[in-house]
């Protein structure tokens, strides 16, 4: 089996070689859907820094003139819409229009709670749709959609990262302090200590 590749994007293309020398495709060491089984274990620690940012962030500081929970809803019904397939979504519940652009006004106030638990659902059914694809489907478009399902995932992992990061930098502004920062779903501690690691499975000095 032979892929080719062509990202003129450096972050794609970083993303691209880390994980084709991760499942060893020209070594002769590819196994079946070993491509699913990385996205699997590093879209993870996006889900989960992204959970610490709302467990540290001040909800209603402003960023760029809205406060901080729209730019998390930005960023968690971007990963629920355009993970799988923006052109077949159904919004939540909850969801009003405009409400995950944050430039708009919107008479719908989401709780920390409800952020968490979205979250939760965005979680599940990534994983839920990950497990049902083969690698080979990744390189397909679902229906009515421009993008394959690799690029729409690799696009999720910038937007969710960026954003992060912004939220994060608000924290670190505003406390002087990083929140928790993962790489790997295995340094994550789950202890409601949010400060003092970064990238480490301790408490720092």
């Amino acid at each position: 089996m032979i892929f080719y590749f062509n990202f003129t994007n450096t972050f794609f293309d970083a993303i691209i070689r880390n994980v084709i020398s991760k499942c060893n495709i020209f070594k002769g060491g590819y196994t079946v859907n070993e491509l699913i089984n990385v996205i699997k274990d590093t879209v993870k620690p996006n889900f989960l820094n992204i959970k610490t940012s709302i467990q540290t962030y001040d909800r209603d500081a402003l960023c760029c003139g809205a406060p901080c929970w729209r730019w998390l809803y930005h960023a968690l019904h971007s990963a629920d819409k355009w993970f799988i397939n923006p052109y077949e979504y159904e919004e939540p519940d909850f969801h009003e229009e405009g409400l995950d652009n944050p430039d708009n006004p919107a008479t719908v106030v989401l709780s920390d709670e409800q952020l968490l638990e979205y979250l939760e659902r965005i979680e599940k059914k990534t994983f839920d749709y990950l497990d049902a694809l083969t690698d080979e489907m990744l390189y397909d478009k679902p229906e009515k959609c421009p993008y394959t399902r690799l690029e729409l995932v690799l696009r999720q992992y910038r937007h969710i990262s960026f954003h992060t990061g912004m939220l994060n930098g608000q924290t670190a502004l505003a406390t002087g302090k990083f929140p928790m920062w993962v790489s790997e779903t295995g340094k994550y501690v789950d202890d409601g200590i949010f400060f003092g690691r970064y990238r480490k499975g301790r408490v720092g000095p």
